[in-house]
C-alpha cells in the first residue's frame, strides 16, 4: 500500500477529537510514507489531514473540479494538484490513484463517496480495502444501518466484510495494510 484516498468533511465538526484524529492520521501517513489522495481543500478535516501529512514531510495529491475552487478553497501547498471537470471525474481519479480508502467524519459528500467505493467493492470493480475512522463513535449509526439492511434482506450478509472500522488511526492503518481483498458480491 503506497497511497490512501481519504474522504472527509470540509468542516471540522463540533468536537476537537475530530481535528486531533485527522491530524494524527495525517502524521502517521507521512511517517509510513503513504501518499494522501483527497479532494484538495484547505478547509475542515480535509485540510487538517493534508496539513499534517505535509508538516511531517509526506506527499499529498489534491483533486478538485474547477467548479469547487471558490467553495472549497484550494489548498495552496500540495505536492500535486489535479484539476478535473466535474465530481464524477474527481471520484474516478481519486479511486484510480489510491490503494485504499478511509472515510473520516463528514456529511453528505463523504457519505456518497464512501458508499460509492463500497458499492464498487461489492460488485467487484475494485478490491481495495475500505476503512472508517470512527472517532467519537461517529459512524456507529451508519454501521447499525448497514447491519439493519442485511437483517432486512436488502444487502448481502458478507457486506460488512468490505469495511474496516476503528477509532484509532494507527490501528486502522495497520488493519488496511493487513487486509485481504474481498471479492465482490459477498454472500
Amino acid at each position: 500500500m503506497k497511497s490512501i484516498c481519504v474522504f472527509a468533511a470540509s468542516r471540522t465538526g463540533t468536537s476537537t477529537i475530530y481535528i486531533e484524529s485527522a491530524a494524527r492520521l495525517g502524521r502517521l501517513m507521512a511517517e509510513q510514507e503513504l501518499r494522501l489522495v483527497y479532494g484538495g481543500s484547505k478547509l475542515g478535516l480535509m485540510g487538517e489531514t493534508a496539513n499534517a501529512v505535509l508538516a511531517h514531510g509526506g506527499q499529498v495529491t489534491g483533486i478538485m473540479p474547477t467548479s469547487l475552487f471558490l467553495a472549497e478553497i484550494v489548498h495552496p501547498g500540495l505536492t500535486e494538484f489535479i484539476e478535473v471537470a466535474d465530481m464524477h471525474e474527481r471520484k474516478a481519479k481519486m479511486g484510480r490513484s489510491a490503494d485504499a480508502f478511509i472515510a473520516l467524519p463528514g456529511g453528505l459528500g463523504t457519505f456518497e463517496e464512501l458508499f460509492e467505493v463500497l458499492c464498487w467493492a461489492q460488485i467487484g470493480i475494485h478490491r481495495k480495502p475500505i476503512g472508517l475512522l470512527n472517532m467519537n463513535g461517529y459512524y456507529d449509526p451508519l454501521l447499525a444501518m448497514m447491519r439493519h439492511s442485511i437483517e432486512e434482506g436488502f444487502t448481502p450478509s458478507g457486506s460488512m466484510d468490505l469495511i474496516l472500522a476503528s477509532d484509532d488511526p494507527e490501528l486502522l492503518l495497520q488493519q488496511l495494510g493487513q487486509s485481504v481483498p474481498v471479492n465482490g458480491y459477498p454472500s
